[in-house]
C-alpha cells in the first residue's frame, strides 16, 4: 500500500463543549499525526484487496468497529505495532502504541479548526461538499480548499469517525463522529457539530482519518479518558429539560 500522507500537527489547546452537560472544557494537546485526506476508497482497497471504484472518494459505509480493524490493518501492513485490541465489541486503545488509530475527539477539532475560531475555517463553499453543492454521493478528496495546517476535507465530504463516545449516560456504547456530510445543511457542517452512532452502524456519508501519536500514559491521551467516560455514563445532578437517560 502507498504511503498514508500525514502531517504532524504541534502541541497546542482546544476548547470543547459538551451541551448536554452545559459544560465547556479546554484541552491540551501534545504533537500528533493525522492524514491529509479522510481515508480514500483506493488507500481502503489496497489493505483489503480490493479494486475501488471510486478511487479518489473517501471510502464509506465503515462501522466503527470496522474504523478500528482497519487502523490496525495499516499499521501492520506499515511494520508498525497496531493501536487497538479487539476482543468481540470491545476495544482497548494501547495510548503508548504508534501505530495508526482514530483520533480523539479533541485531536479532531484542533486538527478541523487549524486555529479558527469561528464554525468554519474558510467561507463554506470554497473549503466544504454540502447540501447546497447537490450531491448523491461524497466527491473526490481534495477538490476544495484546506485549511491552515494543510487539511482537505475536514468539514463536508463525509463525517469521520472519531475514538470517544458520545454520551454514554444516553447513548451508551454509541461513538462520535465528526464534520458533516455532502447531504448536510450549513447547520451540521460545523467545527463543533457533533453526531455519533452504534459501533456497528454504517452509513453512506460516515468515513475515516487516519491519526498517529503514542503518549507515555495509561486509559488516557489527548482529551479522552477511560475515567471520564466512566463518570459521564452515570449522570447526577439536574438534567436538562427534555433529557432522559438510556434505558
Amino acid at each position: 500500500m502507498s504511503d498514508i500522507e500525514t502531517v504532524r500537527l504541534p502541541a497546542g489547546r482546544v476548547e470543547l463543549h459538551d451541551a448536554r452537560r452545559s459544560i465547556r472544557r479546554a484541552v491540551d494537546l501534545e504533537p500528533f499525526e493525522i492524514a491529509r485526506f479522510p481515508l480514500t476508497q483506493a488507500e481502503l482497497g489496497e489493505l483489503l484487496g480490493e479494486t475501488a471504484q471510486h478511487p479518489r472518494r473517501p471510502a464509506t459505509d465503515i462501522s466503527w468497529l470496522r474504523a478500528v480493524r482497519v487502523c490496525n490493518a495499516a499499521s501492520e501492513w506499515e511494520g508498525l505495532d497496531p493501536a487497538y485490541t479487539v476482543d468481540g465489541d470491545e476495544v482497548t486503545w494501547h495510548v503508548d502504541s504508534d501505530g495508526f488509530r482514530l483520533p480523539t475527539e479533541a485531536e479532531w477539532e484542533y486538527a478541523c479548526r487549524a486555529g479558527s475560531a469561528g464554525a468554519h475555517y474558510g467561507p463554506l463553499a470554497e473549503v466544504a461538499w454540502t447540501a447546497a453543492d447537490g450531491l448523491s454521493a461524497p466527491h473526490d478528496v481534495g477538490a476544495r480548499h484546506p485549511n491552515l495546517f494543510g487539511l482537505f476535507d475536514t468539514l463536508g465530504n463525509v463525517w469521520e469517525w472519531c475514538w470517544d463516545l458520545l454520551d454514554p449516560a444516553r447513548y451508551g456504547d454509541y461513538r462520535v463522529f465528526r464534520g458533516g456530510g455532502f447531504a448536510d445543511d450549513a447547520h451540521s457542517v460545523r467545527a463543533g457539530a457533533r453526531r455519533g452512532g452504534g459501533p456497528r452502524m454504517h452509513h453512506d456519508d460516515v468515513g475515516m482519518r487516519l491519526a498517529r501519536g503514542g503518549f507515555d500514559a495509561v486509559d488516557a491521551a489527548q482529551g479522552w479518558s477511560a475515567r471520564a467516560d466512566a463518570e459521564r455514563g452515570d449522570p447526577d445532578g439536574p438534567l436538562p429539560s427534555g433529557w432522559t437517560p438510556r434505558r
